[in-house]
C-alpha cells in the first residue's frame, strides 16, 4: 500500500518502554550513565524514535517535603543520554506501579498511610514533585511530555491488597489537577495519564472511560492479553491479536472529540499466554491492524530489555518481555519490530476511516457503571470480533452518538451495527 491513492498519511511514532538491562528500575538508585547509553544504543538500533522512562517516586521524594536534587538531575541526565542516540523521551511522574511491584514512598504507607488521591498534603507533595521533574526536563528539546504515572488506577481497584478508596469524582479531580501542574511548567508537551484495562471493563474502577478519553492530551491504551482475552480464547484465536485494535477503537468511541489522539502506550507478548517462539508473529499481527487508524499517535512496545534472571520474585512473564535480552542482544521480536518500522516508513501507509461501527450503550458515564458490557466476554466484543474476522475493519460507537451527523461524518461512519 502506498500514499499514491491520495489518502492522508501521518507519521506514526515508534518507541519502547525503557526497562534498564542492568538492575531493572532499581538502577535509578545508583545511576550508571554508561549502562544507560549502552541500553539506548541497542534500542536505537531497532529504528524506534522514542522511549518512555520511569524514575521511582520513593527515590525522588523520600519525605513529603524533601525532593532529592540529585534524583531529579538524574532524570535530566537520562533524557540527555537518549538525545545522544536520536531518541525522544516521555517521562512518567509518579512511580507508582511497575511489573507487579508497587513503589510508594514510606510517608504514604504503613503507620503513615494516607490516601494518595484525596489527602490534601499528599496531593500538594505530588504536585511539587511533578513540577520539579517538569522543570528539570523543560529545556530539553527531545522531551515529548509527561505521563502522570504508570497505571495509576491500580491502587484504587478492589483487587489491590491495600486498596485506596476513591470515588470517580475524586479521581477525576486528582488526575485533572496533577495534569494541570505538569502543563503549567511544560505547556507545549503532550501530557496524559495511564491505566490498565479495568478502566474500560470493570464497573467499580474509579477511573472511568470518560476520564480516559477526556483528560490529558491523548488517550493511552495498555493492551495485555493475559488479563482476559487469553483466558477466554485459545492459542491461535484471532481475538488475541485483534485485542489491541479493539482497545484502540474503544478509546476512540469514548472520546467526544473525533480527532483525539490515541497512544498505544503499552503492548507486549506475555509468556506463557504467548509462547516465546510466537512472540514475533504476535507482535506483527497485533500491530498491523492499527497502523492505518487515523487517530493513533504512536506505538510504544513493552519493553526494551528482559528483566535479568539475577533478580528474584517477578512473575515469569516479566523475564521474557524484552525486544532485547538482558545482555542487549536483539531477540526475534525485536528484529520483527525493526522490520515493521522500516517497512512502514518506506511505504507510508495511508490512514483509513472505518465505515462500519458496532454500537454499545455507555451506561452511566459519570460513574462508569455499565462499561462491563464491552468486556471481552460480552456481546460487544463478540459482535466486533465477528466483523473483524470477516474482513471488515470495524469501529465502535456509543449509542448516544449514532444520530450525531457531524460526529459520524468526522469519523467516516456510514453503517452502525448493534452490539
Amino acid at each position: 500500500m502506498s500514499a499514491a491513492s491520495g489518502d492522508p498519511v501521518r507519521s506514526l511514532r515508534w518507541g519502547v518502554n525503557y526497562t534498564p538491562s542492568d538492575g531493572w528500575f532499581h538502577s535509578w538508585q545508583d545511576l550508571d550513565l554508561n549502562a544507560v547509553r549502552a541500553d539506548f544504543e541497542s534500542i536505537a538500533s531497532l529504528g524506534v524514535d522514542h522511549v518512555r522512562v520511569f524514575p521511582l517516586w520513593p527515590l525522588l521524594q523520600p519525605n513529603r517535603t524533601h525532593i532529592r536534587t540529585r534524583g531529579i538531575a538524574d532524570v535530566g541526565r537520562v533524557v540527555d543520554a537518549a538525545a545522544e542516540f536520536g531518541l525522544d523521551v516521555n517521562v512518567d511522574g509518579l512511580q507508582g506501579h511497575l511489573s507487579s511491584f508497587d513503589f510508594l514512598p514510606a510517608w504514604v504507607t504503613s503507620w503513615h498511610r494516607r490516601n494518595i488521591y484525596t489527602d490534601p498534603d499528599v496531593i500538594q507533595a505530588q504536585a511539587a514533585l511533578l513540577r520539579a521533574i517538569a522543570t528539570e526536563i523543560s529545556a530539553r528539546s527531545n522531551v515529548l511530555g509527561m505521563t502522570l504515572g504508570n497505571e495509576t488506577n491500580q491502587f484504587a481497584v478492589t483487587r489491590h491488597p491495600e486498596q485506596q478508596l476513591t470515588t470517580p469524582n475524586q479521581m477525576g479531580a486528582w488526575i485533572r489537577g496533577q495534569l494541570d501542574e505538569i502543563g503549567g511548567v511544560l505547556p507545549d508537551g503532550m501530557h496524559q495519564h495511564s491505566f490498565d484495562d479495568n478502566v474500560w471493563f470493570v464497573d467499580s474502577c474509579p477511573v472511568t472511560p470518560r476520564h480516559a478519553a477526556t483528560l490529558g492530551d491523548a488517550t493511552t491504551v495498555h493492551s495485555w492479553v493475559f488479563t482476559a482475552v487469553a483466558q477466554l480464547f485459545p492459542s491461535g484465536h484471532p481475538a488475541r491479536t485483534l485485542f489491541a485494535d479493539y482497545l484502540v477503537q474503544l478509546a476512540q468511541a469514548w472520546a467526544d472529540d473525533p480527532g483525539r489522539p490515541v497512544w498505544l502506550q503499552e503492548i507486549g507478548a506475555p509468556y506463557p499466554a504467548i509462547p516465546a517462539e510466537g512472540a514475533a508473529d504476535f507482535l506483527e499481527d497485533s500491530l498491523r491492524p492499527v497502523l492505518d487508524v487515523p487517530n493513533v499517535w504512536g506505538v510504544t512496545w513493552w519493553c526494551s530489555h528482559d528483566v535479568s534472571r539475577k533478580l528474584a520474585d517477578f512473575p515469569e512473564l516479566e523475564y521474557t518481555l524484552g525486544l532485547l535480552d538482558s545482555e542487549r542482544k536483539v531477540k526475534p521480536a525485536g528484529r520483527r519490530l525493526a522490520e515493521l518500522i522500516a517497512e512502514q516508513k518506506a511505504t507510508q501507509v495511508p490512514v483509513q476511516q472505518r465505515a462500519t461501527a458496532v454500537s454499545f450503550d455507555s451506561g452511566d458515564e459519570s460513574t462508569g457503571l455499565g462499561r462491563s458490557l464491552t468486556d471481552p466476554a460480552g456481546p460487544v466484543f463478540g459482535a466486533w470480533l465477528r466483523l473483524a474476522t470477516d474482513g471488515i475493519k470495524p469501529a465502535l460507537i456509543r449509542t448516544n452518538k449514532v444520530h450525531d451527523a457531524d460526529y459520524l461524518a468526522a469519523r467516516g461512519i456510514t453503517t452502525v451495527v448493534a452490539g
